[in-house]
C-alpha cells in the first residue's frame, strides 16, 4: 500500500502545492520503469527544446488556449518554438507523457527560460503587462 505525502515544496518555489505529490520512494521499481518508458522520445523532444530555446509553447491543434498563447507572444514580438502534439482525438498518450513530465494538467504549456509559466491566460497576461520581457531577461534555469 502506498501513502500519499503531505504537500511538498518544489525546487525554487516558496509556496507548497496544495496537491499532494506521490514521492518516488512510494513508487515501485517496475512502475518507475514503465513511467520512464512512456513516450520517452516525446518527453526528450520537449525537454531539449525547453533547455535550448528561450520560449517554448507545447500545444495541440484546435485548442483555443494554445492559439491564445501563440497570438499573445506574436503580438508582443516574442519569438517562440512551437511543439504540437495532435488534437483532441489524436496523440492523447503523447500529451499525457508531457503532463507526467511537467506536472501541469493542461495545454498549452508555456516555458520561458526553462520555467513553466502556465498556459494561455497566464501567457496573455504576461505579454499584455510587458512582464514577459522581464522574464526573458532573467537567467535561464539550469536543467
Amino acid at each position: 500500500r502506498c501513502a500519499i505525502s503531505a504537500p511538498v515544496f518544489f525546487p525554487m518555489a516558496d509556496i507548497p502545492t496544495s496537491r499532494p505529490v506521490l514521492p518516488f520512494s512510494h513508487i515501485s521499481r517496475i512502475a518507475l520503469q514503465q513511467m520512464n518508458a512512456y513516450h520517452p522520445a516525446v518527453v526528450q523532444e520537449v525537454a531539449t527544446a525547453v533547455r535550448r530555446d528561450a520560449v517554448v509553447v507545447v500545444g495541440m491543434s484546435v485548442n483555443p488556449h494554445v492559439k491564445e498563447a501563440r497570438n499573445a507572444l506574436t503580438k508582443a514580438n516574442v519569438p517562440f518554438t512551437y511543439l504540437e502534439y495532435g488534437g483532441y482525438l489524436s496523440k492523447w498518450s503523447e500529451r499525457l507523457a508531457i503532463k507526467m513530465w511537467s506536472g501541469y494538467p493542461t495545454f498549452p504549456q508555456v516555458f520561458v527560460n526553462g520555467v513553466l509559466i502556465g498556459g494561455g491566460a497566464e501567457t496573455k497576461a504576461l505579454c499584455e503587462s510587458g512582464e514577459i520581457q522581464s522574464l526573458l531577461k532573467q537567467e535561464r534555469v539550469a536543467a
